[in-house]
């Protein structure tokens, strides 16, 4: 599962973690977050995000 960075902030989206914190389950990848996911540290839109490589 590919990790996806915030460009904003730095935060890394881990889909083995998911955002518990926000409604999102473990596994859940990065395409299938709801479009009004933002990022839970600076708000950034999903957008700002980039592949981790």
């Amino acid at each position: 599962m590919r990790k996806y960075i915030c460009s904003v902030c730095g935060y890394e989206y881990d889909p083995e973690v998911g955002d518990p914190d926000n409604g999102i389950e473990p596994g859940t990848l990065f395409e299938e977050l709801p479009e009004d996911w933002v990022c839970p540290v600076c708000g950034a839109t999903k957008e700002e995000f980039e592949a981790a490589s």
